[in-house]
Order: C-alpha cells, then sequence, then structure tokens
C-alpha cells in the first residue's frame, strides 16, 4: 500500500471539514454575488464558522455554476463548468505539502481574472507510469527557488495558499488535481472542462480523493 503525507495539515478523521456545494443544487448562490470576491470569500467562512470547520473540501467532477463569473471559462462555443480537481477552502497561509517525492515538472504564474494565479506541477511515478498533480492558487512567495526537475521530497512544504487577488482573485483554497497526460503543457492545465468533454478529461484526471483521506503519515 502507498504510504501518503498530507498535502495539508489537517487530519481529516478527526478534525470536523465541510463539503461545499457550487453545483445550481445549493440554493445559496443566487443570493451570493461571486464575481465580488470578497462577498464570495465572507460566503464561504461564514459556512465553515457556522459549521465549526476550519476547512472545506469537494469539488471533484462537480458541475458548477460559480465559473460564470470569470470571461476565463465562457468559451465561445460551450462554457467550461466540469471542475476536474478537489479544492481545499481554508485560510491564506495554509501551508501545502508534497504527499509523494517526485520532481517539479513545471510551474508559472497563470495571474488572469479566475485562473490559478501561482501554480505549481509535480511529476511523480507510480508503477513505472508518470503522474502529475497540480497544485494551484497559490502564494506568490511558493514559485520562489523552484526550477524544473528540482527534487520534491516527500512530505516536504512546497507553498502555502495564495490570497485573492494574487491567486487568481479566489477565496483562498487549494486546486488540487492529478493528471496522467499533460497533453504537452507545462505551468498550466485546464481545471475545468465543459460538459462535452466531460469524459476524456475524467479518464486522464482521475479522482485525488484518496491522495487526500488516505494518509498514513499523519501531520
Amino acid at each position: 500500500m502507498i504510504s501518503y503525507a498530507p498535502v495539508v495539515p489537517f487530519d481529516w478523521s478527526k478534525e470536523p471539514f465541510l463539503i461545499l456545494d457550487f453545483s445550481e443544487n445549493n440554493p445559496d448562490l443566487p443570493l451570493v454575488n461571486v464575481q465580488d470576491t470578497a462577498q464570495f470569500s465572507a460566503y464561504i467562512f461564514e459556512k465553515l464558522r457556522a459549521a465549526g470547520a476550519k476547512v472545506g473540501v469537494g469539488g471533484y467532477n462537480e458541475r458548477r455554476v460559480i465559473y460564470r463569473r470569470s470571461p476565463h471559462f465562457q468559451q465561445a462555443d460551450e462554457p467550461r463548468c466540469i471542475h476536474l480537481g478537489i479544492d481545499i477552502w481554508a485560510a491564506a497561509d495554509t501551508p501545502v505539502f508534497a504527499p509523494l517525492a517526485g520532481r517539479v515538472h513545471s510551474f508559472a504564474n497563470n495571474a488572469r481574472f479566475g485562473d490559478y494565479g501561482p501554480t505549481i506541477i509535480l511529476k511523480h511515478q507510480l508503477d513505472s507510469h508518470p503522474l502529475y498533480a497540480l497544485y494551484g492558487h497559490l502564494s506568490l512567495g511558493s514559485l520562489e527557488g523552484l526550477y524544473e526537475g528540482k527534487r520534491i521530497e516527500k512530505g516536504q512544504q512546497i507553498g502555502t495558499f495564495g490570497n485573492y487577488p494574487t491567486n487568481g482573485d479566489w477565496p483562498p483554497h487549494l486546486h488540487f488535481q492529478l493528471i496522467t497526460d499533460l497533453l504537452g503543457m507545462k505551468g498550466d492545465f485546464p481545471g475545468v472542462c465543459t460538459v462535452h468533454d466531460r469524459e476524456k478529461f475524467l479518464q486522464i484526471c482521475p479522482d485525488p480523493t484518496h491522495w487526500l483521506f488516505a494518509v498514513t503519515d499523519k501531520p
């Protein structure tokens, strides 16, 4: 069995967390101006406070309405709305760690409104096959000292949650996504796809839940 280190410093088995829903099934969303990042952030952190939780989580394969906030997702033919990773919503400056040893594949500051902001992609080897882990919405400081091929040890801190507007202008959170084929991209990869492309992208973006919750090395 693979032994994972925590991606974030929360003990999911003991600490309360909240599943956050950003689909059209959430009756709160029509009442929140998600284009106003301060209002959107206040909504999320009030939900966490009311639930007695420090962290919110969820979103893999979720058909979301919140991407209407940004032209980045509104393509001419079909808007992107299917989320391909897991989001972990918590305070800015929350540390982020590598769950397995690997190397820096690439990194970039994807600075458009609604995009990832500072982004790191790590490359891991599992059963002799490459698997990539994308970390989006980081702080600018997370990119300091990086270079392609840099060795990253299991459990090593690789960055921190960014705050808006630096993190792509989102409420503080980490976008964590696994990818089997980067399709030739570096420093970036779609974290949201169209309904039409859903099955294609789910094939190369497996559910990262077990990397978060099947942790055997406790924080």
